[in-house]
């Protein structure tokens, strides 16, 4: 088995957080009742993603304040919030207060592009300036620069019996430090790290260009590899990826049985490059902890990176999360050299 030339440092997990229209609040408790149970087994943080006009998390921040109260340790992250949905100052607001109710644990990620399914919902959502809204860079630039303390206004002081500040209220010391990028492009990655921003790579990469290499594993290295020679950090610039993992230590044969038949079923978009975008996607690794790490080992991204945060499937049961988390902290977790936070 080939050695990692980064020790796995911090281990981490995504969830969706679905939940059922007739009962949302049963589904956001179970949320949060996996990052409570997270915390108890010792991992480094708790993701969520973010959903719209679906049924799953469609606002994670709030969420993840919820969910500061109820931990003390773990770090919670957003993986990915869609900017294209959300006013970048209004957003600074919301994620230094939930900051700091969390004591400095949260780690914000981002992206950029249109809303999903723009045509049918820029009205509802942009009714006067849907032609004219712009969803690129700029708008992480905007989120960066509130939360980083600059200006928003060339306004401040008192007035009345009512103070003013110039900058986004609170600003929350760190946290600018903590927001990531979630990319799948060399783009994005130089972008993010030019930036100074984190870097999120998942289970999806864009194969770029008629002659570039189909192989999953060296794009999202190119990506790893791009993105900290573009960082001021340069090596040591933070990279966390998000594979579709599956370990099968203590689950039952029907557990193993129905997790490799949805591996199975999502294996065949992992053969070629998917729609106009030409996206790859990472095959979901269903195994025993050991076969897992040794496939992991074998990573050509994965050895190059020390922070991880395995992504849940989407639509398994209560019960499924908690056998799967256990054998994360307690079996691979260690096989990857990792040892649980305290």
């Amino acid at each position: 088995m080939p050695p990692t030339s980064r020790p796995l440092r911090k281990l981490g997990f995504l969830t969706i957080g679905l939940f059922d229209g007739d009962d949302p609040r049963r589904g956001h408790e179970t949320t949060l009742e996996i990052i409570e149970l997270g915390e108890r087994l010792g991992f480094d943080s708790a993701w969520v993603r973010h959903r719209h006009l679906q049924y799953g998390i469609s606002s994670p921040v709030a969420v993840l304040a919820a969910a500061s109260q109820r931990t003390r340790r773990i770090e919670l992250g957003t993986a990915v919030i869609p900017l294209g949905w959300e006013n970048p100052l209004r957003l600074a607001e919301d994620l230094a207060t939930v900051d700091l109710l969390s004591g400095g644990r949260l780690n914000p990620g981002v992206s950029v592009g249109p809303p999903m399914h723009y045509d049918q919902v820029k009205e509802a959502l942009y009714p006067d300036t849907s032609g004219a809204e712009d969803f690129g860079y700029e708008r992480v630039r905007r989120l960066l620069d509130f939360v980083r303390g600059k200006p928003a206004t060339d306004f401040s002081g008192v007035e009345g019996f009512e103070v003013f500040s110039d900058r986004v209220q609170p600003q929350s010391p760190g946290l600018g430090r903590r927001l990531w990028y979630g990319g799948g492009s060399l783009n994005s990655t130089r972008w993010a790290g030019e930036h100074g921003m984190n870097f999120l790579t998942s289970s999806v990469v864009k194969a770029e260009g008629p002659g570039a290499t189909r192989d999953f594993a060296e794009i999202q290295l190119s990506h790893v590899r791009a993105f900290r020679a573009a960082h001021p950090d340069g090596d040591a610039a933070r990279v966390s990826q998000g594979l579709v993992v599956v370990p099968t230590d203590s689950a039952s044969p029907q557990q193993r049985a129905k997790y490799e038949e949805f591996a199975a079923k999502r294996l065949l978009r992992t053969r070629s490059p998917q729609g106009p975008a030409g996206l790859l996607f990472a095959p979901d690794l269903v195994g025993t902890s050991a076969e897992i790490a040794e496939l992991l080992h074998g990573h050509a991204a994965f050895r190059e990176i020390d922070e991880v945060a395995f992504a849940l499937p989407f639509t398994f049961e209560h019960e499924d999360y908690v056998q799967i988390l256990t054998d994360m902290a307690t079996k691979l977790g260690p096989a990857l050299g990792w040892q649980p936070g305290v």
